[in-house]
């Protein structure tokens, strides 16, 4: 039970940061204003990808925090988090600014929850026979 407290607080702290960053490029930015500074950047289809990464932030932290398609979301999340390390972050280093390490932790932290996200999860739930889906079905 401890451990499934515990990875629910995580996919919630978790989550709600991915939601912020979604929001953020949606709603201050703009998709205008994001794929420009992709574009700056370097990011490869910069339109195409800041709708990818505003929609999988945003969509993918709601279903972190509910517990949905956790597996996928996790693959999804830490997809968005090594394009945003390798395309932007890494020529700055781990630590400082414009530093990769944020973008590692959240990678990995998404990852990690996307296959051990705990007993409270609608996964758990909606597909409780689904090995895929949940992981930790019996």
């Amino acid at each position: 039970m401890v451990k499934d407290v515990a990875a629910l607080i995580g996919r919630i702290a978790i989550g709600v940061i991915f939601i912020a960053h979604g929001w953020q490029k949606f709603t201050e930015f703009g998709m205008a204003g994001t794929a420009g500074s992709f574009d700056k950047m370097g990011v490869p289809l910069p339109t195409l990808s800041a709708w990818f990464a505003a929609s999988v932030e945003l969509v993918g932290g709601v279903a972190l925090i509910a517990g949905v398609a956790l597996p996928v979301v996790g693959v999804l999340l830490a997809f968005d988090m090594v394009g945003a390390w390798i395309i932007v972050h890494l020529p700055n280093g781990l630590i400082g600014e414009g530093g990769a390490e944020l973008v590692i932790a959240l990678g990995a932290a998404a990852l990690a929850l996307g296959f051990n996200g705990g007993a409270y999860s609608l996964d758990r739930v909606l597909f409780k026979n689904n090995k895929v889906l949940n992981p930790v079905a019996a």
